[in-house]
């Protein structure tokens, strides 16, 4: 899935440590880096989002519910995104 227009960059992550599978950034060349590892993240904002803001990101998420939620970011923009407990805690009762 494509993200689009990234400027609030630790939204963004806190979004990526909220899904509950693998997330993962393709690169053009097709390389995979698993964005819920801390390191990748610092490794990720030094390069990628070195300006501060990222016009689009190839995303993979294995989940249903983080494809969901990323959806979800996505679409409400970066400001209106919010977790809501209760929600996720329904969400995850009616998975399993």
């Amino acid at each position: 899935m494509k993200i689009q227009n990234i400027t609030d960059v630790e939204k963004f992550f806190s979004v990526i440590d909220q899904c509950r599978g693998t997330v993962e950034l393709v690169s053009p060349e097709g390389d995979r880096i698993n964005l819920k590892s801390k390191l990748a993240q610092y490794l990720s904002m030094a390069t990628i989002f070195s300006n501060g803001y990222i016009k689009e990101l190839d995303l993979v998420a294995h989940e249903k519910e983080d494809i969901e939620r990323l959806i979800k970011y996505m679409y409400q923009g970066e400001e209106r995104f919010e977790s809501n407990p209760m929600i996720e805690a329904k969400e995850r009762d009616n998975v399993n």
